[in-house]
């Protein structure tokens, strides 16, 4: 009985962690530039004797889905998506730099170019700061020009480029703030092939048709864990009684 219920009781909880999972991708269905979560349910076999007959489960966050979301179009002129598998640099509360697939921009009150999210975007030298004054523009490779309506044949001045690196070969990793950084800290190279598209935006690769089914398998599981404790405690009250018979 000890062997059944402790391996039911890890499936049990290995299914609450999955659960935990799916709702969370659940719950970003709509949010830009999503990366759904994947989970890793593995069985662990406990070495040694007589433990070896043991095997429990665990699960846990492996990584994202990296696959890109469809792209809507906006018309906005500070909406961008990025064409490519590039990751957009932002800062993060911590001041340090991550990366993220949102492209909502906007201009803060003080200036700076920040996403959906409230973070500031980083450009070669740090977060890049829109002047007050001038016409916002995002060319394809990122360059952020300003031009001034009032002399119109003044040339648009450039204030920045959006940094969008490339982590193909880089170990990433996910945060609960949804934003990758780098695993062991340090920072992305510059992507120079990386390309936006200029007034659409990119939205979460989550599926949810595919989600409720990940649900309703979790759910199952977990029930089937519960009745194997269920079914582990009737036994035992049956094997006591034959005693108590004999």
């Amino acid at each position: 009985m000890d062997r059944l219920i402790h391996t039911a009781l890890s499936g049990m909880r290995a299914s609450m962690d999955s659960q935990r999972v799916i709702a969370s991708n659940m719950a970003n269905a709509n949010t830009l530039g999503f990366r759904a979560e994947l989970v890793d349910a593995r069985s662990v076999t406990i070495e040694g004797l007589p433990n070896e007959a043991r095997s429990m489960q665990t699960a846990r966050v492996r990584g994202a889905d990296m696959k890109a979301g469809e792209i809507i179009e906006t018309g906005r002129s500070l909406d961008i998506a990025i064409e490519t598998d590039a990751l957009m640099a932002v800062q993060a509360e911590d001041g340090t730099e991550a990366y993220t697939r949102r492209g909502d921009l906007s201009i803060s009150a003080t200036g700076l170019l920040v996403n959906g999210d409230g973070r500031p975007v980083m450009g070669d030298n740090g977060p890049i700061t829109v002047p007050p004054t001038g016409i916002p523009a995002i060319s394809p490779d990122g360059t952020i020009t300003i031009s001034d309506p009032a002399v119109p044949d003044q040339p648009p001045a450039e204030i920045g480029r959006i940094k969008l690196a490339g982590w193909q070969g880089s170990p990433i990793q996910k945060g609960l703030d949804g934003l990758f950084r780098v695993e062991g800290g340090g920072i992305l190279p510059l992507d120079e092939t990386a390309t936006v598209r200029v007034g659409g935006l990119e939205q979460s690769n989550v599926s949810t048709t595919e989600v409720l089914v990940e649900m309703i398998d979790a759910q199952r599981l977990f029930a089937m864990r519960s009745k194997m404790i269920a079914t582990a405690r009737e036994i035992d009250e049956s094997g006591a009684q034959l005693m108590r018979l004999g």
